[in-house]
């Protein structure tokens, strides 16, 4: 019965997002690819591939950050604005099956999002190689780096959204999302400290904030190297514990939360 009533809630913040066309993006990424295999065609063999390869992970993790933030921040707020949330609360639906589902229903939609523009990478790969090569395979680890990292993104636009405004939201995302990209300057800068206060002070930023930078392999796999079984497994335990802290802390902070 919790489970049936949490994928609903999921469902419905599925289809809500489709009404809002934010798939459409797509389009506009196949565009991208579509451009960017006619116009490196030309480019000599190896160099326009990793071209294309950075340009399609880049553009999968830029559309999907876009569509974590602006459908995240207002996935609980929407639903208090509309009053349609009274409706769902007046069910035997508890909050933290509300939260857990609007984070499944927007983690449902950026997979969505991008398996449909990994097939346009893919399709623009052939289309310029004419073939796949072995070394390929590391292009799904780094797909699958970016699924865990707009997950993780997701989860901190819910957990935002519990408790404060849709503008807010957003800024506290962008900030710990471009803070924690540059992690292992913040661990630099602790280590060069010579004031101890300070390295421990940084040292705890450095560890409390989420590490972004984890998930950038995409100048790496570009160039054919394969992607370590230790680091695929590292990542998905990392992105599944912070994510379940955020939505546990956003479930507590939603459930006492005054609707009225």
């Amino acid at each position: 019965m919790l489970i049936s009533q949490t994928i609903a809630i999921s469902r419905n913040t599925f289809r809500e997002a489709v009404r809002d066309r934010v798939l459409y993006n797509l389009v506009a990424f196949a565009v991208i690819m579509i451009g960017s295999a006619l116009l490196f065609g030309q480019i000599s063999v190896g160099i326009h591939k990793i071209i294309v390869i950075n340009i399609g992970l880049s553009s999968i993790s830029i559309f999907g950050l876009l569509i974590a933030i602006f459908i995240g921040i207002g996935s609980v707020h929407k639903e208090i604005d509309k009053r349609s949330l009274y409706g769902v609360l007046s069910k035997p639906v508890r909050r933290w099956q509300f939260v857990l589902g609007k984070f499944a229903g927007l983690n449902l939609t950026l997979v969505v999002n991008a398996a449909v523009m990994t097939a346009g990478l893919w399709a623009a790969l052939y289309y310029l190689m004419r073939e796949f090569q072995p070394e390929d395979v590391s292009i799904w680890a780094a797909i699958y780096f970016i699924v865990l990292e707009l997950t993780l993104v997701s989860a901190l636009c819910v957990f935002f959204s519990s408790f404060t405004t849709p503008v807010l939201a957003a800024l506290f995302t962008f900030l710990l999302y471009f803070t924690g990209s540059f992690s292992p300057d913040l661990k630099m800068f602790a280590d060069m400290s010579e004031n101890p206060l300070i390295r421990q002070l940084v040292s705890g930023i450095y560890y409390l904030l989420p590490n972004f930078s984890n998930f950038r392999v995409s100048a790496w796999v570009s160039n054919g190297h394969p992607i370590a079984g230790s680091m695929i497994f590292g990542n998905t335990l990392y992105a599944f514990f912070y994510c379940s802290f955020l939505l546990a802390a956003a479930a507590a902070m939603f459930s006492r939360r005054d609707l009225k």
